[in-house]
């Protein structure tokens, strides 16, 4: 054997030269981030616009309000912000978990001796130790041992592991994952059959698994929908309050004479129309979204993100490990005597049996493969098997030229069995089946193949003496054809049933045979009417033309990592918004670039988990389906919440502009603006997030990706809602003024004004005109406490004196209880009787 230039296998690179390479080429680690600090997180948080807008408002507080009033709202900012930063950092933590499930070390040969060393510290040349269950952790070419079979479905997408054979010469520049044979071997592989030694040649960015993680550093992080659609209402209520402001201080300047009085009244109704609590709400319904999505086992990387799930017009997912569980079974095994289908689980009995009895035997005693694992359920143990030894004889690996497994056992009366595996034109050769009886077979491997079964041939050798090197030489007769499937999940159909009745696209992305594709496709419900799209089409086809095709086309076979990736920008490129999902390192640059990536947890790879947006911890394909209708729901409920938000700042402005204009004693002082903003509106938002899901949430077409969050119709009905408040508590005020002290009717109104703010909430979070239901516990125990808390306002003289109250009479709270009541509950007129959607 000629072994390719590098150290000698025997000993391998001395600790110094490998400590030099290490300093040169860096450590062995693929540049995916490996986890967000929770200063980098608290960064990103900051610069939201929404937290930007909130530090803003506290910094003004502390600037025009006396030191109490801004400590107050600094508290309420630092408890909003510190929320998102909580949640995303436990999520972070959660990752980082299970970044340790990967295997942190390696056998090496250095100076002469085997040792194990840290993946991280392995470099070019060192010599690799490999075998049966283990992952690369670096490209290489594999210099001597086995045959290997090799998983290399986390690099190709393609289920069934392909042959690696120790090189004979000095192998290709440029290796290619993917290959079915060959020296070549990839970091993100499993060694499912054979041992060898690999003389490692790219490690860290350089291997294949790291061109991938360098790819995903180019692709830029879009904000979601919902963070665009809150930094245009950002902007738009930025300018209104601006517009305001100037108002006031013209006011003020011309009726009072009093410019600085004027500046500080136009800064005051500024911060009262600027909506702090939207950060606060967003942050509540984000951190719950993703503590609901937590309890069924989805994980959050980006809060935001669970907003954009509920808008998904496109799923695309992966056949390997997604929609299947990755595991092989005997499905059919086809004799001269019977066809006979297998149930998943059940024995066989008479020719199936025997068929998979010789199947068992040349299978791994110790298996790795799928394949030979689910032989060996079936085939049953060493007894049953009717061998005299645990282990066999001898055995001829997989090469090239004979794509066949054979394995030699003593038999308990002296004799001997070879029995044989493989690809079935390699069984046909060792059973030297003429051309007729090869046609009839075909036509079973092509039925097999229509049905998304991938088929083994198995033969079998009985002899008294074995006396031959290359089992070629021997003649063995045909025992039949195994059918193997890698199963649906069973919760696959069900739940894509749901995404198509939601009015989702399925799109199932796939490296596998088109065959294969088509028949599981089918099986798990997807549309196949358009055909299937190949890789090498998906490549040779104009952007405009693949995006043609994207709008009827759902299956994709034979696909390679920057294909996966062209179409969901194909599809981004038609308006589509895309959910993505994954569990191989292939899968991340897509993961990356779709709107929603969501990658499985259990089978999933590091660079997928941190490509993506959601974990899947149980890798269930119907919490993909769940945390759609969770995002519908937020999406709904966010609506309603920021809704009533700006109605309540229409008479929070009025009220604190309308005194100023008629002449009037102030009505709200800046304590009551903090108050109000920071303590009961977004308490009361509590109340959206716990609305539940609209009946017919998941039987409506995802929205428009250009339909806004808060458009024209929410902002027309906030200001009717807000209007009608106005004019009720400025109502209050102007009658109970002339009749009591100013603390007396500031308190009457204010009441009024807090009375209304909590029917507002429940009127508007009640989609279906039900306000008496289990749900709304959560209201009436936010309602409870707010009673309370303005009972002790007007009752204890240090806060009536801070807040400048008085009680007032039993008449005046009584008008103020009507008008609450009339101007807050009004809306859920339109609602009454109205079925719920």
């Amino acid at each position: 054997m000629s072994v390719p230039s590098g150290p000698d296998p025997l000993t391998g690179l001395s600790d110094e030269e490998a400590a030099r390479r290490l300093e040169v080429v860096g450590p062995n680690e693929i540049a995916t981030g490996g986890g967000r600090s929770i200063w980098q997180i608290a960064r990103e948080t900051m610069r939201e616009p929404m937290f930007l807008l909130l530090m803003g408002a506290a910094l003004l507080y502390l600037v025009v309000g006396d030191l109490g009033e801004g400590l107050f709202l600094v508290l309420g900012a630092a408890a909003a912000i510190g929320l998102v930063i909580a949640q995303e950092a436990r999520s972070e933590r959660a990752l980082g978990a299970l970044r340790e499930l990967a295997q942190p070390r390696a056998r090496v040969i250095r100076g002469g001796t085997e040792r194990h060393v840290a993946a991280r510290d392995l470099v070019p040349d060192d010599i690799l130790l490999i075998g049966e269950g283990e992952r690369l952790p670096a490209d290489g070419v594999l210099v001597s041992g086995d045959v290997l079979s090799v998983d290399e479905s986390a690099l190709t997408g393609e289920s069934a592991p392909v042959s690696k054979q120790p090189a004979l010469g000095a192998p290709d520049a440029d290796p290619v994952p993917g290959a079915e044979t060959g020296p070549y071997v990839f970091a993100g592989t499993m060694v499912v059959r054979g041992q060898g030694v690999v003389r490692l040649t790219r490690t860290g960015p350089a291997s294949a698994l790291g061109q991938i993680g360098a790819s995903l550093a180019e692709i830029a992080q879009e904000p979601t929908p919902l963070q665009k659609t809150a930094a245009r209402l950002v902007g738009l209520l930025g300018i209104v309050a601006l517009g305001f402001c100037g108002v006031i201080v013209v006011a003020y300047g011309l009726l009072r004479d009093d410019w600085m009085g004027g500046a500080l009244a136009g800064i005051t109704l500024a911060i009262s129309l600027i909506p702090e609590e939207f950060p606060m709400v967003l942050a509540v319904f984000m951190a719950l979204g993703a503590w609901r999505l937590a309890t069924h086992q989805v994980l959050a990387r980006r809060g935001a993100v669970i907003e954009t799930l509920g808008g998904a017009s496109v799923l695309c997912v992966d056949k390997t490990g997604t929609l299947t569980e990755n595991r092989m079974r005997v499905a059919r095994v086809w004799t001269p005597a019977a066809d006979t289908p297998i149930a998943d689980g059940a024995p066989a009995d008479g020719p199936a049996a025997e068929v998979l009895r010789v199947a068992a035997l040349a299978s791994a005693v110790r298996p790795v493969d799928p394949m030979d694992k689910a032989v060996r359920t079936l085939g049953g143990e060493r007894a049953a098997l009717g061998v005299a030894t645990p282990e066999p004889e001898r055995a001829w690996p997989l090469i090239p030229g004979r794509l066949a497994v054979v394995q030699l056992w003593p038999l308990a009366d002296g004799g001997r069995i070879a029995a044989a595996k493989g690809a079935p034109e390699a069984i046909f050769r060792l059973c030297r089946l003429d051309e007729g009886e090869i046609q009839r077979l075909q036509g079973v491997i092509h039925a097999y193949a229509e049905a998304g079964l991938r088929v083994l041939g198995v033969a079998q050798a009985q002899v008294q003496a074995w006396t031959a090197d290359d089992p070629a030489d021997v003649r063995f007769d045909f025992a039949g054809l195994l059918g193997f499937l890698d199963p649906l999940r069973p919760d696959v159909p069900a739940a894509l049933a749901e995404a198509k009745g939601a009015g989702i696209k399925v799109v199932m992305i796939t490296g596998d045979h088109p065959s294969t594709a088509l028949a599981i496709a089918r099986s798990a419900g997807i549309d196949t009417e358009a055909g299937v799209l190949l890789g090498q089409d998906v490549e040779d086809l104009p952007f405009e033309a693949l995006c043609q095709k994207l709008q009827t086309v759902r299956l994709f076979a034979r696909i390679v990592p920057a294909q996966k990736l062209r179409i969901v920008e194909a599809l981004k490129a038609d308006g589509e918004v895309v959910a993505m999902t994954g569990d191989g390192v292939n899968d991340a640059p897509a993961l990356e670039a779709a709107h929603i990536g969501v990658a499985m947890g259990r089978r999933g790879s590091d660079v997928a988990r941190e490509a993506a947006d959601l974990v899947l911890l149980d890798d269930s394909f119907a919490s993909i389906v769940g945390g759609v209708r969770l995002g519908r729901r937020i999406f709904a409920n966010l609506r309603r919440a920021l809704t009533y938000i700006t109605a309540i700042h229409v008479p929070i402005a009025g009220l604190a502009l309308a005194p100023v204009l008629l002449g009037l004693p102030p009505l709200l002082l800046p304590m009551h603006v903090v108050l109000l903003e920071l303590v009961i509106d977004p308490t009361c938002s509590l109340v959206f997030e716990a609305e539940p899901s609209e009946a017919g949430a998941m039987k409506r077409k995802p929205r428009r990706p250009d339909e806004p969050l808060f458009g024209p119709a929410q902002i027309g009905l906030a200001l009717l809602q807000g209007a009608g408040v106005l004019a009720a508590v400025l109502g209050v005020y102007l009658w109970a003024l002339p009749q009591m002290v100013e603390a007396q009717a500031r308190g009457a109104a204010f009441g009024a004004l807090v009375l209304a703010n909590l029917v507002l909430a429940l009127t508007d979070s009640a989609a279906s005109g039900r306000i008496f239901v289990p749900q709304h516990r959560t209201y009436w125990t936010i309602a409870g406490a707010v009673a309370a808390a303005m009972a002790l306002v007007v009752a204890v003289p240090f806060l009536a004196d801070m807040f400048k109250v008085a009680l007032p009479g039993w008449q005046a709270i009584g008008v103020a209880v009507a008008a609450a009541l009339v101007s807050g509950g009004w809306p859920v007129l339109l609602r009454l009787g109205r079925p719920a959607r």
